[in-house]
Parts: C-alpha cells; sequence; structure tokens
C-alpha cells in the first residue's frame, strides 16, 4: 500500500526532535560573537542585524513545529521529556529566548524585555522540572549521563546577560547562583561518568563540546553583575580556554562520526568562547584575547557553515525527524 504524502508528513512531524532548537542556540551565538567583533574590531553591523533576522525568523518556524508535534504527537513530546538524554534539550527553547533577546537589546528594547522575561520564567519551570526529575523516584543509570545534562540547569547563567541591562539584578542572582551550584554538582558527575565509566556513544560525542559554555557564559554573566574583570572573572575564561583546547584535541575523532542533529552542540560553546574574549578584550584593552575572539570567530564560521550545509544535505536525504 502507497503512502501518502499526509501520512509521511505527520510521520515525519512525530519524530520532530526537541534537539532541532541547538541550532538556534548556534546561529544566536554566532550574531551575537559577530556583534561584538563589530564592536571590537570597528566593523559595521550589517552582517549582525541580517543573521540576527534570520535567527529569530527561523527560531519561529521551528517553534511552530515544535508546537504542531505537541498538538498531534502529545506522547512523542512526552516520550522526549522521558528520555534520559533528550529532557535536557527541552530548555534549549527557554536559552533560545534568552539569547535572542540579548540579540534584541540594542535594537527592539522591549522587544528584549518581552523575550528575557518569557524565557526566564520558562528557564525557571524547566529547571525545576529537570531536577525534579533527576531526584525522583525514577531511575538513572550512569550511561544516561552526559554533558547535555549542562543544559538545564546551568543555563541559568544567560539569564543575567540581559537582565542585568534591563534591571533585574536581584533575579539575575538568584539565576546566576544556581547555574554555578549546578555546574559544579554537575561537573563532578560528568568528569567522573567520562573518565571511569564506558565512553559517549556516538551521537552524544559532540556534547563534549558543551563542557567549554559554562565557564564562557558565566564569565559573560559574571561581568555583567559585578561590572568588571576580576579575579573570578579570569578564573573563569581560562577555565573556557582549558576545555576549548581540550575538545580541540577530540574534534578529529568528533568529526568522523556520522552526522546527527547532536552536532549543533559544537555551535553555541565556541560562540560563548568567542564572545567571552571579545568581552575580555574590550574590559582590558587586551590585544592577545582579540586575536583569540578573532581566531575562534573564524572558527566559529567554519563550524556554522559545516553545520548548515551538513544539515541541509540530511534534510534532502530524509535523515531528519526519523526514529532513533
Amino acid at each position: 500500500m502507497a503512502t501518502s504524502a499526509d501520512d509521511l508528513t505527520h510521520s515525519k512531524l512525530e519524530y520532530y526532535p526537541i534537539t532541532i532548537f541547538a541550532i538556534i542556540m548556534g546561529l544566536s551565538g554566532l550574531t551575537l560573537a559577530v556583534q561584538s567583533a563589530g564592536q571590537n574590531l570597528g566593523f559595521g553591523p550589517g552582517l549582525a542585524h541580517g543573521l540576527y533576522g534570520i535567527t529569530g525568523f527561523l527560531f519561529f518556524l521551528l517553534l511552530m513545529g515544535y508546537a504542531a508535534k505537541c498538538l498531534q504527537y502529545p506522547h512523542a513530546v512526552l516520550a522526549e521529556w522521558r528520555h534520559p538524554v533528550k529532557m535536557a534539550f527541552f530548555p534549549a527553547i527557554s536559552i533560545s529566548l534568552l539569547l535572542l533577546g540579548v540579540a534584541s537589546l540594542s535594537r527592539h528594547a522591549q522587544l528584549a524585555e518581552a523575550l528575557w522575561l518569557i524565557g526566564m520564567v520558562m528557564q525557571a519551570v524547566l529547571t525545576l522540572a529537570v531536577v525534579s526529575g533527576w531526584i525522583s523516584a525514577r531511575s538513572f543509570q550512569t550511561g544516561h549521563l552526559s554533558p547535555a545534562w549542562f543544559i538545564p540547569a546551568v543555563g541559568n547563567v544567560f539569564v543575567p546577560i540581559a537582565g542585568v541591562p534591563l534591571g533585574y539584578f536581584e533575579l539575575s542572582w538568584y539565576f546566576m547562583s544556581v547555574g554555578l551550584v549546578f555546574w559544579g554538582v554537575l561537573m563532578a558527575l560528568v568528569m567522573n561518568r567520562l573518565i571511569f565509566h564506558d565512553p559517549l556513544p556516538g551521537r552524544l560525542q559532540p556534547t563534549l563540546v558543551i563542557l567549554i559554555a559554562p565557564p564562557a557564559v558565566a564569565f559573560l554573566a559574571w561581568v555583567r553583575l559585578y561590572g568588571e574583570v576580576d579575579a573570578l572573572a579570569r578564573l573563569l575564561i581560562n577555565a573556557a580556554y582549558f576545555f576549548t583546547l581540550l575538545v580541540a584535541l577530540q574534534l578529529p575523532r568528533i568529526l568522523r562520526l556520522p552526522f546527527a542533529l547532536s552536532f549543533w552542540a559544537l555551535s553555541f560553546p565556541f560562540a560563548a568562547v568567542t564572545i567571552a574574549s571579545f568581552t575580555f578584550a574590550a574590559n582590558t584593552d587586551s590585544t592577545a584575547h582579540l586575536w583569540i575572539g578573532t581566531i575562534l570567530l573564524g572558527v566559529l564560521s567554519v563550524i556554522i557553515i559545516g553545520l548548515l550545509l551538513r544539515t541541509l544535505k540530511a534534510v534532502r536525504q530524509g535523515e531528519i525527524c526519523v526514529p532513533d
């Protein structure tokens, strides 16, 4: 019996993955990195404006797609929520809103505040929901743990980046505190898993790059909250550089693996350490960090272009929105 176009569309929608929002995190990161580079290197805002528009439009499309899945296949959404790895990617939606809020600060103040407020509330709710799921009666195995677990709880450190300039200072401190505490807890757990247990499965290998993001984003949030680059800020950015070097040694092996949407985990962490470098340079007049940021921006651009081309190829070949 032939499969109709409607049946094919419906089956694709059922397998529409929550991990797809990692694309928005990567493109938002690139937008902010280009914007930061422009401020430091003195080129015009045109490219950043273009990336901002594309990212916002793509976020709307992907969100509508996942909303349609929620309406038509709630059981599939629930299955993702109950999955020990996929549940960690639900806050990628709230983090995308927070990043778009940051990108909107210099363009539309009211839009920035609206995006930030929605993202902040979602992040708070999802953090509580995910952490409650972790400590409930449900049993998790060591093999379920991966760096993707940083996203729900440590993702709280995104909030102060726009929260402080919008005037939500004490609320920003709450999210910063939660993020930093869980970074310490999860770092110990993740390193234990990576060192003393079986290697990550192939599809999760790209999530190793997520190790870069927490200290890099925490650096940006701390500079917002504290107002200058102090000793803790230097500790955070240098931790981000260490993990960047560590991940660089793993990249040749990771890039040989079959493509999956989890490869988009490569993008935002490199964007975060790029923005952190430009921010350090702007606050300390460090030429070395300006060069580091420029080199990282080049690497980030290559990564994003490669991911976009490979994702389009996967879409044409029907490799996206299929059962695991």
